[in-house]
């Protein structure tokens, strides 16, 4: 099965708990992207392509690891473009997740993406329609920065507002309101 495909599965297996709203509508979004580009998941689609991402939890400590992003200079979850070798959207979350994150070990949140965003990006990307995991860190993670970090830091909870943007924060709801 192609990445594509995969992709295409995993969107049409998402059913967030309100079935409405702005999630639905991305959810729809991303599908009639897909059919349109054969090329959607990689970045030489012009009209932008889905990426996956992870934000990295350990729920015992109620905490987060944020990135600092090297280009676009915010705090953010781990996260990427896919890559040919990606065998489905989860591998390629959790591939961007231990790269970025240098923690081995984690594991995805079981129940598939947690939420969908889509985003403008710099020229030549244009948008990432982002598929957003959560990944569970394992007990003494010691996380370890990559070169696409300016910093990584672990975060309380109650902190992610002040530092993060609204669709962090909107993610880290998400994954608690699953934890």
């Amino acid at each position: 099965m192609s990445l594509h495909d995969d992709a295409v599965l995993v969107l049409k297996g998402y059913a967030p708990e309100a079935a409405h709203g702005d999630q639905a509508e991305l959810r729809q979004a991303y599908l009639d992207h897909l059919a349109r580009h054969d090329d959607g998941m990689w970045k030489v689609c012009g009209a932008g392509h889905v990426t996956a991402s992870a934000l990295v939890i350990d729920p015992e400590r109620g905490q987060v690891l944020l990135t600092l992003h090297r280009k676009l200079r915010m705090w953010l979850q781990m996260g990427g473009h896919c890559e040919p070798q990606d065998v489905g959207l989860e591998a390629a979350a959790l591939r961007e997740a231990t790269e970025e994150s240098g923690i081995t070990g984690l594991t995805l949140l079981p129940g598939g993406p947690v939420r969908l965003d889509r985003h403008p990006i710099p020229s030549p990307c244009n948008w990432h329609l982002d598929v957003q995991y959560a990944a569970l860190a394992p007990a003494g993670a010691a996380e370890r920065i990559s070169e696409e970090s300016l910093e990584l830091r672990w975060f309380g909870y109650e902190d992610v507002p002040g530092v993060a943007d609204a669709s962090v924060v909107r993610l880290l709801e998400a994954t608690r309101s699953r934890l």
